[in-house]
């Protein structure tokens, strides 16, 4: 799973990181969501462009139009010409196959409407079967789940604890909680859970996971974690 694209190699959550990871052939593009004040679901990690793009500008408080004004390079060469990207962006980006684990970053998820409106966007781009939802506040995704049935949803925990049984598919638990208790995998499994550590630099722990039994694994630098796993693309 590309964490925010190849993050590594371009601005995270921008085109060319997105675009970087699809080419080194990750399965699945995460990302996370924020909305505009139009409505638009946007990849950003942040609520504001402080950190990404050196402005206090709220993305919340601003149109599509009005996000596109600011490049989101974080003062890197060669990217001066990245901005936050919609969702559709994204998806217009994905080969065949190629899944999409999108983080719900807002409250706004909480609204029936708008988690019908995202269930609409995946439906209608053929992607709703290879999605999944995913947060650290999970009453956003039982939201979402709740409007679109079909969906996958996630649970990220920093704690170790388990998401209510039988209303996720998934959990992400921050890679700490695997070393202090080596029967969490096992445990999640029991549920059902499908399990993929919280950990954006996973190289040296692949042994780890896989001892474990994890189904996937998080990183920022899909081609180099794919190297490691004997998977690099030629």
């Amino acid at each position: 799973m590309a964490h925010r694209g190849n993050s590594a190699a371009a601005p995270e959550n921008t085109r060319a990181s997105f675009e970087r990871a699809v080419r080194d052939g990750a399965d699945f593009i995460e990302t996370d969501l924020h909305l505009t004040r139009d409505g638009v679901f946007v990849c950003i990690h942040d609520p504001t462009l402080l950190r990404t793009g050196g402005v206090p500008v709220t993305v919340a408080d601003v149109t599509l139009a009005e996000l596109k004004r600011h490049p989101v390079s974080f003062g890197r060469a060669g990217f001066e010409t990245e901005f936050v990207p919609a969702l559709e962006e994204l998806i217009a980006l994905l080969l065949p196959g190629t899944g999409l684990a999108l983080e719900l970053k807002t409250d706004r998820f909480l609204e029936p409407e708008v988690a019908r409106r995202l269930g609409e966007i995946l439906r209608a781009s053929g992607l709703l079967d290879r999605t999944a939802v995913l947060s650290f506040e999970f009453e956003r995704c039982r939201v979402v789940k709740r409007e679109v049935p079909e969906i996958f949803a996630g649970f990220i925990t920093r704690l170790g604890s388990l998401p209510p049984k039988g209303e996720a598919q998934m959990v992400g638990p921050f890679w700490p909680v695997l070393f202090a208790n080596p029967f969490f995998v096992s445990r999640a499994r029991r549920r059902g859970l499908f399990v993929a550590p919280l950990d954006e630099r996973p190289d040296g722990r692949l042994w780890y996971y896989r001892l474990l039994g994890c189904d996937a694994v998080l990183t920022n630098d899909p081609a180099a974690t794919l190297r490691k796993l004997g998977r690099a693309r030629l």
